[in-house]
């Protein structure tokens, strides 16, 4: 017989008790409150039935787990095969093309352009219901979204080469994932990636030494030969790429896919892949192209005018991304403390944690505030001159304060979680680790600020449409007014604009938050903000957020599982 004093449970030390339970098999959109005024807001309240059946399919612990092992098992670099052929091929985890397809069904890679199909006009709202999805699956896994980015974005570029574009976006409008090593003919749905920085260069593009030949004579949408180098060189095997390189007449913009006509890989040499802090799951690497072909986009030496295009729409992805990720670690924060006990009470009733989960579910809500704002400008920017001026000048804003705000948020939610935020189990670490790549990732915050001089210089009347919106919203904050009228002062002095770029392009950002929930959020959430980012009663950390806040209706609206 076998004696109880032995059995197992006879061994155990203790229970397992004041633990909250995993944060999974929700929605993710209809839990986010915030979110769903936002997106009915900037036009996208014809997909809710579409982001309520994503935002429930991405929010099971099946799909979740797949963002912890797509970053557990990461991408491996194959040079050769066993008989010492060169491949260059990149292997995956499962879980990364699982999220890939997910993605891609959802149209996360492209929907804005599905009225390029027809030729019809643009559909209404798709551009902020599609970053919707973006922010949602960011939360589960923000890896994998690089080539999904990238692959929408380089949509607008291929534009300005109709044969390219004619040939290619069939193949990158199917909402089918095709993960095969094969010419893009013979796939079912494509995914695009892009080359830009060189080791000498970095931003500045028109340093590259990258040259590009060209056969039988060149010329928009001919073919060249390229040879030289990319030393940032993400999500390497898709199946095509836009890269810079220096034709005859200047730097320009090229299609370098991953196989030629005639089936056979392209020669592009992956020399090794990027160990980088974060963004593990998706393969970033060092590249050499030994006359590899590519195909001429547009007209030599308009390269950058060109490859932009595409950059603009990654920025606002980085921002909106951003938000998306500021959102999984508040919800994870606030979820964890509505467990916990501490002293006899739930860490969410102490004072000092109320304060600090509702200033970062403020700083949250601006930002998604922002990025959304931003959103219905592209939106609407292809009949809208004004919308046009103001995506022109606010994409970079947008970027610099959401992307720049995000790594110390990330830090605060993790330490509200204490020892269980600083393991790998769960996801804080990973938010934090990837929070700096979208600072950097298109353009750092010292390039953005740039951005915004170098597109008011050229067109100072779109800074008169930016406060006619900044004017619209007076009245409903004195914070506000006041920094409305300050903001103004600091384009007196042109002269010395640039130095002070980072702080303008810091206030531009926040009045602008504040211009939309002065009118559209809560009175307890415009009145926080406005009173903290404008005002200035606030401490340099979060958690400072002065009396007369009302905390408790902010984490609540915060709340992952209302």
């Amino acid at each position: 017989m076998t004696n109880p004093e032995f059995e197992p449970e006879a061994f155990a030390t203790h229970e397992v008790f004041n633990q909250p339970p995993a944060l999974e098999n929700y929605n993710l959109f209809t839990s986010d409150i915030a979110l769903r005024e936002t997106i009915a807001r900037e036009g996208g309240g014809a997909a809710e039935d579409n982001l309520t059946a994503f935002g429930g399919r991405i929010g099971t612990s099946e799909v979740i787990d797949l963002g912890r092992q797509a970053n557990a098992y990461l991408p491996v670099l194959k040079s050769f095969d066993r008989f010492g052929h060169r491949i260059d091929r990149v292997e995956f985890h499962p879980s990364y093309h699982q999220l890939m397809s997910l993605s891609v069904a959802q149209g996360l890679h492209g929907s804005p352009w599905d009225h390029l199909k027809d030729g019809s006009a643009p559909k209404k709202g798709a551009i902020v219901s599609r970053l919707a999805g973006t922010y949602v699956m960011s939360q589960i896994e923000a890896g994998h979204g690089c080539p999904i980015t990238m692959t929408n974005a380089a949509v607008p570029a291929l534009m300005f080469q109709p044969s390219l574009a004619e040939e290619w976006l069939p193949r990158i409008l199917s909402r089918d994932y095709d993960p095969s090593f094969k010419p893009a003919s013979e796939k079912t749905g494509v995914t695009l990636g892009m080359g830009m920085t060189e080791k000498q260069g970095g931003t500045d593009v028109r340093a590259n030494t990258t040259h590009a030949q060209p056969v039988n004579g060149g010329g928009p949408g001919a073919e060249y030969r390229i040879t030289g180098h990319k030393w940032f060189f993400s999500a390497p095997m898709c199946d095509a790429f836009l890269v810079l390189a220096q034709a005859p007449n200047g730097l320009s913009c090229f299609l370098m896919p991953r196989f030629t006509p005639d089936g056979e890989p392209n020669r592009i040499r992956i020399q090794r892949l990027k160990e980088k802090v974060g963004n593990k799951s998706n393969a970033s690497s060092e590249v050499e192209f030994q006359a590899a072909a590519g195909w001429l986009i547009g007209e030599e030496g308009r390269g950058v005018r060109n490859i932009i295009e595409m950059a603009t729409y990654t920025r606002l992805d980085c921002a909106v991304a951003t938000a998306g990720m500021m959102r999984q670690a508040v919800a994870q924060a606030v979820h964890h403390c509505s467990y916990r006990r501490v002293f006899q009470k739930h860490l969410i009733d102490q004072p000092l944690m109320s304060g600090v989960l509702a200033d970062l579910a403020l700083e949250t809500e601006a930002a998604t505030a922002l990025s959304f704002r931003v959103a219905r400008s592209f939106d609407e920017a292809f009949t809208d001159e004004q919308e046009a001026a103001y995506r022109r000048i606010m994409t970079p804003v947008a970027k610099y304060w959401v992307c720049k705000r995000a790594p110390n948020l990330a830090y605060e939610a993790m330490e509200c979680l204490g020892g269980n935020g600083y393991v790998e189990e769960g996801i804080a670490g990973r938010i934090y680790r990837e929070m700096p790549v979208n600072a950097i990732w298109e353009g750092s915050g010292n390039v953005m600020c740039l951005d915004v001089l170098r597109a008011l210089g050229r067109e100072p009347e779109a800074l008169d449409v930016v406060f006619a919106e900044f004017e619209a919203a007076k009245g409903g904050n004195a914070h506000y007014d006041k920094a409305v009228d300050l903001l103004k002062q600091q384009f007196t002095d042109i002269g010395t604009l640039e130095m002070r770029a980072r702080v303008v392009v810091e206030d531009m950002a926040k009045v602008a938050a504040a211009s939309v929930l002065v009118k559209h959020a809560p009175d307890y959430v415009s009145d926080a903000f406005c009173a903290t980012r404008l005002n200035r009663d606030w401490g340099d950390l979060y958690g400072t957020l002065p009396e007369g806040v009302d905390q408790r209706a902010i984490i609540d609206r915060s709340r992952p599982m209302a």
